[in-house]
């Protein structure tokens, strides 16, 4: 059914068509609007069969997940942000435990400096924590992601990610075509653990091991993110099959049949890209984009044969490691050990900076004529970068970097109190 509604919304549904037995809610925006819906499902009875439990934590939210998970019910939960940090070590345990959680990560940027808007920061600094990754262009695929996202955790007893971009796409409205549960239900099967908590038949689960095994058992789930890399094409085919429309997959190519430059890129952005190569096809430049929709596993060959004929590569990445640069970079360079394409980072939209049309086409000209550095800052002010750097050389107690900038560029920062 076609229906005009915002993106948090449609997660809220397409989660409730899933038919979860668990909901672990702890608010944390741009997240919040997803479980605030699926807690208004609960109460009205229009989501039977489900616990919704208010937490006092994020930690505690992924904490019973664990549990409920162990105990063999369909569990999902959502966070952004320093939620996401403050759930770390249970995060780490849901993976290691091999537990098919699904938690929506509405990507925001990580303080200090406090910011609340849109950058990958968040589910980057967990991108080792042996979660599998999804990130959605559009509304219309994190809907999608979300019912593939139950099916690929159940099959493989892994847990899932699903990242979409806080309030670009949480808090927009766009139309979306949410399924019927007949149609769900023919795709998702009831879930069936592969590995459950019963009293009947007890067993361990989580229980210590030391050196004599431990690298096994890591390497089992390094063995399940690469069953995942088969497995998520054949899920998103299933999925096309019964949807009638083609959502998610490791890698989606655009215009590539001929480019010799290639932007690389994932989340929403990918929209303003695609809309910017358009307009530079169209004064003949041979330019394409390649989206990743799987940032974890990694699909290192799926990315090699998209990138074989490119002889430049733009990875344009909403995330910096601070100290050497790009993170999605690392890992397209990594599938293209051999080829002889020039690849260079763009770090772009950090905190929620816009990132524009005319952005794009000025860095990727730049890119077309081999001028970019290695690792660009799109719209870097660098006279506001280096009137600090001369503050810092000329006096010992140069104050806070964040208040020191905003005061050069006339804004007051917020004060408590």
């Amino acid at each position: 059914m076609l229906k005009q509604c915002e993106g948090s919304h449609a997660v809220a549904e397409a989660v409730a068509l899933c038919r979860p037995e668990v909901i672990c809610a702890y608010p944390i925006s741009p997240q919040t609007h997803i479980v605030e819906g699926l807690g208004e499902m609960v109460k009205s009875g229009d989501l039977k069969d489900c616990e919704f439990i208010n937490c006092e934590s994020e930690f505690a939210a992924m904490s019973i997940s664990i549990g409920s998970s162990a105990a063999g019910a369909r569990t999902y939960t959502a966070t952004a942000s320093q939620g996401l940090l403050f759930m770390v070590e249970a995060v780490y345990n849901a993976s290691g435990l091999g537990l098919p959680i699904v938690m929506t990560v509405a990507n925001r940027a990580i303080g200090a400096p406090i910011n609340i808007w849109n950058d990958h920061t968040d589910s980057m600094s967990q991108r080792d924590c042996g979660w599998i990754q999804l990130f959605a262009e559009t509304n219309q695929e994190a809907l999608d992601l979300h019912i593939q996202g139950f099916k690929l955790a159940e099959e493989l007893s892994l847990p899932v990610m699903v990242c979409m971009d806080g309030f670009i796409l949480t808090h927009a409205y766009e139309r979306v075509d949410v399924p019927s549960q007949e149609q769900v239900d023919a795709f998702l099967p009831p879930y069936e653990p592969r590995q459950v908590l019963d009293p009947a038949e007890p067993v361990s689960i989580g229980a210590m091991v030391g050196p004599e095994a431990f690298t096994e058992v890591r390497y089992l789930a390094h063995a399940k993110q690469m069953m995942a890399l088969e497995r998520i094409p054949q899920i998103s085919a299933e999925f096309k099959s019964i949807f009638g429309r083609e959502s998610g997959g490791l890698v989606r190519p655009y215009r590539l049949e001929d480019a010799d430059t290639v932007v690389v890129a994932l989340g929403s952005v990918l929209g303003t890209i695609k809309d910017t190569v358009d307009e530079m096809r169209a004064e003949g430049i041979a330019i394409g984009v390649l989206g990743i929709n799987s940032f974890r596993p990694f699909p290192l060959d799926a990315v090699r044969a998209a990138l074989k004929n490119a002889r430049r590569v733009i990875v344009l990445e909403k995330s910096l490691a601070v100290g050497i640069g790009g993170i999605v970079a690392t890992n397209v360079r990594m599938a293209l050990d051999g080829v002889p394409a020039r690849i260079v980072t763009v770090v772009a939209g950090l905190g929620g900076r816009a990132i524009t049309r005319a952005s794009l086409h000025r860095v990727f000209r730049q890119g077309l004529h081999d001028q970019l550095e290695p690792v660009h800052f799109l719209d870097l002010d660098w006279n506001i970068v280096n009137r600090h750097l001369e503050r810092e050389r000329e006096t010992r107690r140069s104050g806070p970097i964040a208040e020191s900038i905003l005061r050069d560029i006339g804004t007051v920062a917020s004060k408590i109190g």
